[in-house]
């Protein structure tokens, strides 16, 4: 009986240390693909110069694309996990977010094919010869923008899923009550892009406190998982 309670007892830990590192990966690939490698070769307006800086840093450019796969990957890989660990929370609401990460997922993974175009419209295809080169390099920044259409797009699912989670990290036991509210709140920090992004684009500049506080509860919830785990109990947690 004791060896079977502790077998109970380390199993969500070990998936609380699995959630922690693959949020890690998710954060790092992620934060490295879009800081360090779009917001420098992409500018926005200026197709030439855009067009220039990915050729020049191709290798670059394709590491990126490769890091974003790995960082969509271990994302669906850390909802499995933390489904499994909050599945006795609530098995349907895990049920929930494991489903909408399944969407922010499959949007992610189409939306390469709008980042890798570029790629194919300033390489040297012989049937690019049919466009001059300013063409192919505002088609490759329109490429760009979609992309970036489509992350905003993706990040609605992205966020969405946050809420559901947060609602049973604050039910769990396992944390601290304020890590899920905190959850709860970046879901709506990752909304509100969308909305000025597709309604009001003259506004962005409002989503960047909501962007903030997302930041601040997955990197605290990341960090937590990683470094603290879950506190265990005994018998089993429902609703």
């Amino acid at each position: 009986m004791h060896v079977t309670n502790q077998a109970a007892a380390t199993s969500p830990q070990k998936y609380a240390r699995i959630a922690g590192l693959l949020y890690v990966v998710v954060i790092v690939t992620g934060a490295f693909a879009h800081f360090s490698v779009r917001s420098k070769l992409i500018m926005p307006g200026d197709s030439a110069s855009t067009a220039a800086n990915i050729m020049t840093s191709e290798w670059l450019f394709r590491l990126s694309i490769a890091s974003d796969l790995i960082a969509t990957l271990c994302y669906f890989l850390l909802a499995f996990v933390l489904y499994s660990l909050l599945k006795p929370v609530g098995k349907n609401i895990a049920l929930l977010f494991l489903l909408v990460v399944t969407i922010s997922s499959a949007i992610f993974c189409l939306n390469f094919l709008n980042q890798f175009a570029p790629l194919l419209l300033l390489g040297d295809a012989g049937y690019l010869s049919a466009l001059d080169q300013t063409e192919r390099q505002a088609l490759a920044l329109f490429f760009l923008d979609m992309h970036g259409y489509g992350y905003v797009i993706a990040n609605v699912f992205f966020g969405g899923w946050l809420f559901p989670m947060g609602y049973l990290v604050f039910k769990s036991g396992f944390f601290p009550k304020s890590l899920g509210v905190l959850l709860m709140l970046a879901a709506f920090g990752y909304l509100i892009p969308f909305f000025t992004a597709f309604l009001f684009p003259n506004y962005e500049v409002v989503a960047y406190p909501g962007l903030v506080v997302a930041v601040i509860a997955e990197v605290s919830f990341c960090l937590w998982l990683l470094i603290k785990g879950v506190k265990v109990q005994v018998g089993p947690v429902g609703v």
